[in-house]
């Protein structure tokens, strides 16, 4: 039995996680710095990918949630002058708002002493401390440098292997001594000390004991997802069972955090104190296989009885829905999965498949559906929208959208 009384429905949980995840929110006109920093710091972290052949994922949450918007501004808030956000291992590599920063000092001090490292950056800790100091000299004397610039730079010596190199950046950005000053054509991270980067108020700023900067991370977690398990909360930036399991039962003590009973979960769930339950709203988007919405594919599963998974790594002759899907959020569902490509030289966006639902009325579907595909081909500057010849394209009432000659 929940605490307090709290028990929502398999639909009411969905309504309060896809609202507490800002859909529902898009508004006519231009979403500018402004709009774009609140949504961000809103889910608390995007997460990063490179994989390219849509656009790079750490785009896609914005678009899903706002409509269209200038690309830059994200750049400009990650990497420029006055940027306001910071990269990280959070839920992965990550962008995250700058006040977040003193909350993860606790996962740097920790990396320094090689705990939650890849085990080739502790090994090389150990083994070559001296080399990791000359790395950082050299960011400190010459600004900032990515890996392929330190195996290329003359008069370094031949220590300056690319492979430890690399470890050697990675296991100062782990330990928040160096940070991510930009990003080249090729996503190839570029570094420089943190002092070089981030505002010295942040770097000055009162570091919050371990406990109570989980707490945080935890709650940031919470209003971030509506409606969590302690697993889910966990997830979010990837803090540690024990660690987890301690501070989750603290904020609920607190009464921070309240327990709730949803239909069909075996597990407790989580709720912010504060939240209210949402109205039914009218949404749409295409999600990133990496948005936080989605991310936690046992959630996902939970939440909306949709089993996902990403089929890059997978065989082509044994992929079940495509290459790079996309799943189809619809009101308070996911209702189908659509194989996307962005054909940059032919300015196309290219749907290789769009596999429904079980149950779902594809009519109702598809006409929404090519409104929000003509609207992300416009966002990514793309002519016209392709279906293949196979799929019917007079379902798909929008100018942009035909199939291919």
């Amino acid at each position: 039995m929940a605490r307090n009384g709290n028990a929502l429905s398999s639909l009411e949980a969905r309504r309060i996680a896809i609202a507490a995840q800002g859909f529902g929110t898009r508004r006519s006109g231009i979403v500018g710095r402004a709009g774009l920093l609140t949504a961000i710091q809103r889910l608390g972290l995007v997460q990063i990918d490179s994989v390219n052949v849509l656009v790079r994922s750490h785009y896609l949450p914005a678009f899903s949630r706002l409509g269209g918007y200038e690309r830059t501004l994200l750049e400009r808030l990650a990497y420029g002058r006055s940027r306001k956000l910071f990269e990280y291992w959070a839920h992965e590599a990550s962008l995250l708002p700058l006040e977040t920063y003193p909350l993860l000092r606790w996962r740097m001090e920790r990396a320094r002493r090689s705990i939650g490292v890849y085990s080739g950056v502790a090994q090389l800790a150990r083994e070559r401390p001296r080399f990791i100091v000359q790395v950082r000299k050299a960011l400190e004397e010459r600004g900032a440098m990515s890996a392929s610039d330190f195996e290329g730079a003359k008069g370094l010596g031949g220590w300056w292997g690319w492979s430890d190199t690399k470890r050697a950046l990675e296991y100062l950005f782990w330990a928040g001594e160096v940070t991510a000053a930009g990003r080249r054509n090729s996503f190839e991270r570029v570094y420089d000390v943190v002092e070089h980067v981030l505002p010295a108020a942040i770097l000055a700023a009162p570091v919050p004991a371990e406990a109570e900067a989980q707490r945080q991370l935890l709650l940031i977690a919470a209003r971030a997802l509506g409606v969590a398990s302690e697993s889910d909360l966990r997830d979010y930036f990837r803090l540690d069972a024990r660690d987890a399991k301690a501070r989750v039962a603290e904020l609920v003590e607190s009464g921070a955090l309240l327990e709730a009973g949803i239909e069909g979960w075996r597990q407790p769930a989580y709720v912010d104190s504060r939240r209210a339950r949402p109205r039914p709203k009218e949404r749409s988007a295409l999600l990133s296989p990496f948005d936080s919405l989605i991310w936690n594919r046992p959630r996902t599963s939970r939440l909306f009885g949709f089993d996902y998974h990403l089929e890059i790594y997978t065989p082509s002759h044994k992929r079940v829905h495509g290459y790079y899907v996309l799943p189809y959020l619809l009101d308070d569902a996911l209702v189908a999965r659509v194989d996307l490509k962005a054909d940059r030289a032919a300015k196309r966006l290219l749907v290789h498949a769009v596999h429904f639902e079980r149950g779902v009325a594809k009519d109702a579907v598809t006409e929404r559906l090519a409104l929000d595909l003509e609207a992300m081909a416009a966002w990514l500057e793309l002519e016209a929208v392709s279906l293949p010849a196979a799929m019917d394209s007079r379902r798909y009432r929008a100018p942009r959208v035909r199939a291919l000659p």
